[in-house]
């Protein structure tokens, strides 16, 4: 599975502050320490930047592409402005992330993605906001990758992302996205085929303690990857993370999977890290309430 490195967010604190102060070290630096672990794409979160976005954005799209020029760039940020600079300084492929289902913003950014041939994140957030089941998003789906596929856009350059949420808030959410990644093929076949996918996996652990957060998203990720998702936005330094993507922890890999299938597992035959797993697996399909304590019971 493809990585999107999303350590180069304003809401890190030393990246913030170097964003602010417009201070190329720290920015370089992350990036560089991104590259090293092996990113498909480093992503570049802004965040609003209402007041000069703009500058912001095209400073920060030439300080990282100055160190790491052949690792392409996600430009993330609401200010539509502070994208188009983005877009006009990079050199190679940028991806957009992301474009909601939005007429507005649907109006504002497929253009830049046609203008520029960019690839885009279509991001499955409607009128109403979050949808609420599978179904919510396979309509949002057709009206969002249809309006991209008009516009020009290959099939190959649209990233859908289902939208993952907190499984500690809403956990009936994480299995309609789990739905939803089942039904993505046949939607893609029906629209074009080679439609891609990907989604912002730290998400499903906001909120969790600190310490269970990498298994939660190891374990979503290798759920997602059962069901077909193509890329991630990830913590470019969970190495555990990074060994799911590459093809690692197989045995691992395998006990989630049962899980995902229905299969009784013996649990006495598994070491007490698969049960950890398979115990998260639970949690995240929904066949066990959430609590901080699930690996204690």
């Amino acid at each position: 599975m493809l990585r999107i490195g999303e350590n180069l967010n304003v809401i890190v604190k030393r990246i913030g502050a170097a964003m602010k102060e417009k201070d190329p070290g720290p920015i370089q630096e992350m990036a560089l320490a991104e590259a090293k672990k092996g990113v498909d794409f480093i992503d570049i979160n802004i965040g609003p930047a209402r007041k000069g976005g703009a500058e912001l954005m095209e400073w920060i799209v030439k300080t990282v592409q100055e160190v790491v020029p052949d690792i392409p760039l996600s430009l993330d940020t609401s200010n539509i402005e502070a994208m188009e600079a983005g877009l006009s300084v990079h050199k190679g492929k940028a991806l957009i992330n992301s474009i909601m289902a939005r007429q507005e913003r649907m109006d504002a950014l497929i253009p830049l993605a046609k203008k520029y041939d960019a690839a885009c994140i279509a991001l499955l957030w409607g009128p109403q906001g979050m949808p609420r089941d599978e179904n919510e998003r396979s309509e949002l789906t057709v009206t969002l990758v249809s309006a991209m596929l008009e516009a020009g856009i290959s099939p190959e350059d649209i990233y859908v992302d289902p939208i993952v949420t907190p499984v500690n808030v809403q956990q009936d959410q994480i299995n309609s996205m789990f739905n939803f990644m089942m039904m993505l093929p046949e939607i893609s076949e029906a629209l074009a085929p080679g439609i891609r996918s990907t989604c912002g996996l730290s998400n499903c652990s906001n909120g969790a303690p600190n310490h269970l957060r990498p298994i939660i998203n190891q374990t979503c990720l290798v759920i997602l990857e059962k069901y077909g998702m193509y890329s991630a936005i990830v913590d470019a330094f969970d190495d555990k993370l990074t060994g799911f993507c590459k093809g690692e922890y197989q045995n691992i890999k395998k006990v989630i999977w049962d899980v995902c299938d229905g299969k009784e597992l013996d649990t006495d035959s598994l070491s007490k890290e698969e049960i950890d797993y398979l115990k998260t697996a639970r949690i995240l399909l929904g066949h066990s309430l959430y609590s901080d304590s699930w690996l204690e019971i």
